[in-house]
């Protein structure tokens, strides 16, 4: 069983940076696959990056690649995304997501997630 706590929402202008944190009880933290999804109102919800248990690959939506960065520290149980250059576009609920995998690739597709976190919401200025 693994919990996620996320953390590092707020409000920032268009252009500023935020670093989210997603810190996991259990202590198979690092064999598991964590990615970053949100949500905002009225559309569906999308990954944002994902990354594997070693954290050797590393998976972005087009839409943020080149302005966010996922990493992870397995010592401390918590993954990292770290936004650079928001935009009004990213404004939405950032929500971590776990599954036990040891697999290279990271999986895309929500419905492969097991554990789930239960939000920090990000608001960005223009």
């Amino acid at each position: 069983q693994v919990q996620l706590v996320e953390s590092g929402g707020g409000l920032v202008q268009a252009g500023g940076s935020l670093r989210l944190s997603c810190a996991a009880s259990g202590r198979t933290f690092s064999l598991y696959a964590v990615a970053w999804f949100r949500q905002a109102p009225g559309k569906e919800r999308e990954i944002v990056a994902g990354i594997n248990w070693s954290g050797r690959n590393t998976y972005y939506a087009d839409s943020v690649r080149g302005r966010f960065t996922i990493s992870r520290d397995n010592a401390k149980n918590t993954v990292y995304l770290q936004m650079n250059s928001l935009k009004p576009e990213d404004t939405a609920v950032y929500c971590c997501a776990a599954v036990p995998s040891v697999a290279l690739n990271v999986p895309d597709d929500p419905q492969k997630y097991n554990y789930w976190g239960q939000g920090t919401q990000v608001t960005v200025s223009s």
